[in-house]
């Protein structure tokens, strides 16, 4: 009889001992977590009908483990796919000044609800429901977590136990497979589905309404565009209709900006303003795609909804934390001051290609000068997506250094990844593209750095 491969894998206490000598800077719970970690993919493996792994395999594995669980998390990377709200990898960087107010806030106490002149509890939103206010044009603000959870308070505070009446073509899946229906049925109103999957028609809104009507709703389709035999409603049309009937209207525009992007190309309806002009009673928007904030939901509409919404129970379930709220106040301000392209998110956006261009060119000197493994390295004109389910089907005119050789470019880019700053690069046609569109300053040194240290042949 053959040996069961399984007695032969190394016991969970003499791998950590023996971890704990060969690394003796690592914390004990990632060391523990690390051989069990190990020695049970080794057991999965051998289950499924492999071979056992040598004990130095094992071990190998088990400090591999322990040193990620040991790194803080999440890690900064270099984005050099060109995607500028790369859900992925965090969406929108923040300014340095909102990232350094954030930080003072998190070391710190701070008046987040206490009034300095008064002495008396004070709002934690004040100061950004009149920045919403002074960028947006709408008569009222409000942030929340998320734009996910925008809607859901919204659909709650205005419809809970009423119908929805919304598109066929627009009840849309999100990213991480939330979809409008799913948020709906938690908001608690009855979803009531109008036209078809490529055409609704305002008759079509028209004939849904009835008394137990609470919103009709207008929803982006933010990650997917239709074309061909097409035709929607637009938002000032389904506004007279809410209107004329007596039915609010709320408009999850999914991403939006306060600053006019139409001159770089960006479709009219992700300019907040104008959007806001049309009339609905709410409208929402994410905080971190376009806008080029931390992660929030932004509400916008008249006082008395936007009251009525500030004031619902889930207000405070899904409020924002004071780090996220100094991020939003230090993101807010320079729109406020006409310093846009302090943002990084939006000077990526503005960005000439010439500039992109040059800057790829100084790379692309840079990592000549330092690769050590065979490699040709070029520069090529790209297209870079916007990204984070905010603007579908339109990309930025871009350009990227490609590197060819050192071997197949899946390893290459996996040997970028593996770099102390991991360098998240683009695998296109056989070749590695490190896009110089998402390049923020810094960057430059990081990827010199994993280059210099590619070794693949």
């Amino acid at each position: 009889m053959s040996r069961d491969p399984r007695r032969a894998l190394p016991s969970v206490d003499r791998l950590i001992r023996s971890l704990a000598d060969d690394h003796p800077t690592l914390p004990g719970w990632a060391l523990r977590e690390g051989a069990r970690g190990a020695v049970e993919r080794a057991r999965t493996a051998i289950a499924a009908g492999g071979a056992g792994a040598a004990p130095a395999d094992i071990a190998a594995e088990a400090a591999r483990i322990a040193h990620a669980l040991a790194r803080p998390s999440p890690r900064p990377v270099v984005n050099a796919t060109g995607v500028v709200l790369h859900t992925n990898l965090g969406r929108s960087a923040l300014s340095p000044a909102a990232a350094e107010h954030a930080a003072r806030l998190s070391a710190a106490y701070s008046d987040l609800e206490f009034d300095l002149e008064t002495g008396q509890r004070g709002s934690r939103l004040a100061r950004i429901r009149t920045l919403l206010r002074v960028l947006s044009g709408a008569p009222a603000g409000f942030a929340v977590n998320n734009n996910a959870a925008a809607l859901l308070l919204a659909l709650a505070g205005l419809a809970r136990g009423r119908e929805v009446v919304v598109s066929r073509g627009e009840l849309v899946e999100i990213g991480g497979s939330f979809r409008v229906p799913d948020i709906m049925e938690q908001a608690g109103v009855r979803l009531v589905e109008v036209g078809t999957t490529n055409r609704t028609h305002a008759r079509d809104y028209v004939d849904a309404i009835g008394p137990d009507t609470g919103v009709l709703l207008k929803v982006h389709r933010s990650n997917f565009a239709q074309t061909g035999f097409v035709t929607e409603v637009a938002l000032p049309e389904l506004v007279a209709i809410g209107r004329e009937h007596g039915v609010a209207v709320v408009d999850d525009l999914g991403s939006g900006t306060f600053l006019d992007l139409r001159p770089q190309g960006l479709p009219e309806d992700t300019y907040v303003p104008a959007r806001v002009a049309a009339g609905a009673d709410v409208m929402c928007f994410s905080g971190d795609k376009l806008l080029g904030g931390p992660q929030a939901g932004i509400l916008l509409g008249g006082e008395d909804v936007i009251e009525r919404l500030r004031r619902h129970p889930l207000a405070r379930a899904l409020r924002l934390d004071k780090l996220s709220l100094a991020a939003l106040d230090a993101s807010l301000r320079p729109l406020a001051l006409g310093d846009a392209d302090a943002l990084p998110t939006v000077r990526q956006l503005r960005e000439p290609a010439s500039d992109v261009q040059a800057r790829a060119e100084r790379l692309a000197r840079r990592l000549r000068k330092v690769a050590s493994a065979p490699l040709a390295i070029s520069v090529e004109e790209t297209r870079a997506p916007v990204g984070g389910g905010s603007v579908p089907g339109f990309a930025l005119a871009s350009f990227a250094v490609v590197l060819r050789g050192a071997g197949p470019a899946d390893r290459v880019a996996a040997a970028l990844r593996a770099a102390p700053v991991p360098v998240i690069a683009r695998v296109d046609d056989g070749r590695v593209l490190l896009d110089a569109k998402t390049l923020l300053d810094g960057d430059d040194a990081r990827i010199e750095d994993a280059v210099r240290a590619l070794t693949l042949d």
